[in-house]
């Protein structure tokens, strides 16, 4: 038990050997520029629409993603040099983005086909429950560690092939180019078509792996998957898996301030948060508090198929021969649930105003909010959920409805603990956490109240950035091994213990699982 936060950590000094690193998320762009210290230098930061056709849809536009990197580029690398800083001494710069996202476009044009369908969409509900009732449906999570779900890219590339016009012409005819956001982004950031040595067309095992097509043993992708999903390689391209830290395999920027800087690191965004974090060793884990939820535990240099609903994955590869796996747990609906509150409902001022609102009660008055925007993800995967409020009497303000929401998160979060303790056969000592709703501290308390476990907070918490910047740093000569960034982004931690004992914790649980048991069965098939 403790009496709150607390401070720890010895400070860095600065150092004139910089790497970037840049960001594509689901609502934003950024590009950061770090010191060999992992401090940031300079960043820009800029949104960009997320396009939703239909309920349930949620698109970007590709040409958009990459104006808001080359954007960034441009503003941070304005802001680097204004500070009297040398673009010289910037060695090579990483990717790290949204990962099961998926682009198509033609691989004789370089030309997209549509939009790109983002990661929550859930078109593919029909889809999915067809293909779990196909023959060797129940094999797929040993082979790839990933249950069949709207998640994944797999399906969102069906859903395509069988709706699109343009992509079935271009599968026909042998033209399709297939990727994640990565992909798409190395390729047109080297010049696309253009590039002099040809087009570079690759991907990392962190996000090759949320694709269902990479067996997670080999590193490749394997027969018995794509046979699954009636995937015909020699009508589509499949983008080549190198190593998350690599020297050359990703080609160089072929325009703008940092024209000819090599690309040297790429890895999902989940993946980037964990090295971010620090998180070498196995048992080490961070969550990131997003759009969505994302918790890596780290199980060291052999997968471990969860038992539990819960996802395997590869952490990194930084290609020494030992690739390093992770179990994870993902849920939809984090910081999206206080941009509801905002957008929707007008509860709140603005996001940063969540606290203040949540902290004019003093509990949740019995409110229980199952943010089952895209049905329930880790470890319950309940497609057939819509958001549900629980226990509104005429007594709930606005600041139990503001707590509940937060909450929802850290239950979720505390369950996906519970299934990682049960997989790994170990329980977790404390947790690292980063992303933006991390700025809160009622909800960092909250998390650590009903996990029962201390919760580790970072001053600086562009953590996901800061995990590309390292994987193009190592491969870059910028550090020579991982034991060089032992000291990095060390200082000024801050630690949450829970304030509550077992008994309140296990209540409050206690409720949150009766809720998500009630919000079953909403969306089916009279």
């Amino acid at each position: 038990m403790g009496d709150g936060p607390q401070q720890h950590g010895p400070g860095a000094a600065a150092s004139d050997t910089f790497v970037g690193s840049i960001d594509q998320g689901t609502t934003s762009t950024r590009f950061v520029i770090f010191n060999a210290n992992g401090e940031p230098v300079a960043s820009h930061q800029m949104g960009f629409e997320n396009i939703h056709p239909q309920s349930g849809w949620h698109e970007h536009d590709p040409y958009e993603l990459l104006s808001s990197v080359e954007k960034c580029i441009q503003k941070a690398t304005e802001a680097f040099t204004s500070s009297g800083n040398d673009i010289s001494k910037i060695r090579a710069i990483g990717v790290t983005n949204q990962r099961e996202t998926t682009i198509l476009w033609d691989r004789h044009s370089g030309e997209p086909l549509y939009n790109a369908v983002v990661w929550p969409d859930t078109r593919t509900k029909p889809l999915v429950r067809e293909l779990k009732a196909r023959p060797g449906a129940e094999k797929l999570l040993h082979l790839c560690g990933l249950p069949l779900s709207t998640y994944p890219s797999s399906v969102k590339l069906l859903w395509l092939l069988r709706n699109v016009d343009a992509v079935k012409d271009a599968y026909k005819q042998g033209r399709l180019a297939f990727g994640t956001i990565d992909t798409w982004l190395v390729f047109k950031l080297n010049g696309g078509l253009d590039r002099p040595n040809g087009p570079i067309y690759v991907t990392d095992p962190t996000n090759a792996s949320r694709t269902m097509f990479m067996n997670l043993q080999t590193l490749q992708y394997d027969d018995d998957l794509l046979s699954f999903f009636e995937i015909d390689r020699q009508k589509m391209s499949l983008p080549e898996i190198v190593p998350s830290s690599h020297p050359t395999a990703f080609g160089s920027l072929a325009s703008g301030p940092l024209k000819g800087l090599p690309i040297a690191g790429c890895l999902g965004d989940q993946s980037s948060a964990l090295v971010g974090q620090l998180g070498f060793k196995p048992g080490q884990a961070k969550n990131t508090y997003g759009t969505g939820c994302f918790l890596l535990y780290n199980v060291g240099t052999k997968p471990v198929i969860s038992k539990s609903g819960l996802l395997a994955t590869v952490a990194y590869d930084f290609g020494d021969g030992k690739p390093v796996y992770a179990l994870e747990g993902s849920i939809a609906v984090a910081g999206s649930g206080v941009t509801f509150l905002l957008n929707n409902l007008g509860l709140i001022e603005n996001s940063k105003a969540i606290d203040e609102v949540a902290l004019s009660v003093p509990d949740n008055g019995g409110v229980y909010f199952v943010t089952a925007f895209s049905g329930l993800f880790a470890p319950y995967w309940i497609d057939d959920a819509k958001g549900t409020l629980f226990g509104l009497t005429a007594h709930s303000q606005k600041g139990h409805i503001a707590r509940a929401t937060l909450e929802a998160a850290c239950h979720q979060t505390a369950a996906i603990l519970d299934a990682m303790a049960t997989d790994s056969g170990r329980a977790l000592s404390s947790l690292a956490v980063d992303g933006g709703l991390s700025n809160s501290d009622l909800c960092m308390q909250t998390q650590a109240d009903l996990s029962g476990i201390g919760v580790d907070r970072p001053a600086m918490r562009e953590t996901t950035s800061l995990g590309a910047a390292i994987a193009a740093g190592l491969a870059s000569g910028v550090w020579s091994s991982i034991d060089d960034l032992k000291d990095i982004n060390s200082s000024d931690r801050t630690i949450f213990e829970p304030k509550i004992g077992d008994k309140e914790r296990g209540e409050s649980r206690k409720m949150w699982e009766r809720a998500v048991e009630m919000c079953r069965g909403w969306i089916r098939d009279d």
